[in-house]
């Protein structure tokens, strides 16, 4: 049986082209007044149902999808991180 090879790490970590411009894109866009605001509120609401779902995948991908929506909301240049410079410039 011919064994088949596995992929290095470095190969592995290689991140996906297309992805790769779909964070370039987005990066480019602007913001929207409330941008971050709508989408913690919609991983919320996406982890409460999540919450309550009925069976154990349902509950997993529902938490997992708010979870993400929370972490995006979060991150990039309009979320968690503008406001850590706001302060920042205060002190």
């Amino acid at each position: 049986m011919p064994i088949e090879s596995i992929p290095s790490a470095a190969a592995r970590a290689r991140p996906d082209p297309l992805l790769q411009q779909l964070k370039e894109i987005d990066a480019r866009r602007p913001d929207f007044p409330g941008e971050h605001l709508i989408v913690f509120g919609a991983g919320a609401l996406l982890m409460l149902a999540g919450m309550r779902g009925r069976t154990v995948l349902r509950r997993t991908i529902l938490t997992a999808l708010g979870t993400a929506l929370i972490g995006r909301a979060a991150s990039g240049t309009g979320g968690i991180a503008k406001a850590a410079r706001v302060m920042k410039s205060l002190s």
